[in-house]
């Protein structure tokens, strides 16, 4: 079975990312307006019509902007935590609410998407119970977590057993201490609900990956304090200190990456 993976954006300006087969798929997030996911599909040879459902990690604008007129306009199933569809249905900022849409998915509960098997995890971030997701095909398992302040437990275990893993290098901490952000967001930003640097990324995995883990995508760079090749030298760095193989790539903020085949 063919899959194929792209992210449609990564950032605090929107996230979205898209796995699916040859006929159907499913997108985690969708913090990016419905028309710019639809050219960006399209323009990859994909089409939102195989779009099964829709996954949401939290609460944040970033993450949920178009959920609601997927669900009201298009028809999409949304699945989100039961705290998160509330924490949605009271933010000022989503206009469109999720009414018809709306599935309540359970952590460490999998959810069923033809051959895809989806379970969401706690992690640990300043949203409204905030979970990565575990994707099963076959007999792989493609593991998403981002907006986490550190690793904890449930991240961890979903982390090491993934074939493929997209995971948050939100900053490079010489950047974020030097930068013009005041001193309370950038507590927020290092505290343990806020985000994860290059350097955690980069030790956690060099300290805990698998032999198995075949591809890594670092996801959700700061605009203001990260870079890409800064992002993706700290990370190759610590994996090459250990003598570690693996695919690793930097998925852009505001366009589309290219597709990968899994």
């Amino acid at each position: 079975m063919q899959i194929n993976f792209i992210s449609l954006a990564s950032g605090s300006s929107g996230n979205c990312f898209y796995i699916g087969t040859n006929d159907y798929g499913i997108l985690i997030d969708a913090g990016i307006a419905v028309r710019n996911i639809k050219r960006r599909l399209r323009n990859a040879g994909l089409d939102l019509s195989k779009v099964r459902a829709v996954f949401i990690t939290h609460d944040h604008i970033d993450h949920i902007k178009s959920a609601g007129v997927l669900s009201e306009k298009s028809f999409f199933p949304i699945y989100a935590t039961e705290k998160t569809h509330e924490a949605m249905d009271n933010s000022y900022v989503f206009q469109q609410k999720v009414y018809s849409g709306k599935r309540i998915i359970e952590k460490k509960s999998p959810v069923a998407i033809d051959d895809f098997t989806i379970e969401a995890f706690g992690i640990s971030h300043d949203g409204c119970d905030c979970v990565g997701y575990t994707i099963r095909f076959d007999d792989k398992r493609f593991t998403l977590v981002t907006d986490l302040g550190y690793i904890c437990e449930n991240a961890k275990e979903h982390i090491i057993n993934a074939d493929y893993l997209v995971i948050e290098a939100n900053y490079d901490e010489q950047m974020l201490d030097s930068g013009k952000y005041p001193l309370s967001l950038k507590q927020r930003i290092r505290g343990n609900t806020g985000h994860l640097s290059n350097r955690q990324t980069a030790e956690f995995l060099s300290e805990n990956i698998n032999k198995k883990l075949s591809h890594v995508w670092l996801c959700h760079l700061s605009r203001e304090n990260n870079l890409p090749q800064l992002a993706y030298k700290t990370v190759a760095e610590k994996l090459k200190e250990k003598d570690i193989n693996v695919n690793l790539y930097v998925l852009p903020r505001t366009s589309p990456s290219d597709v990968f085949v899994l």
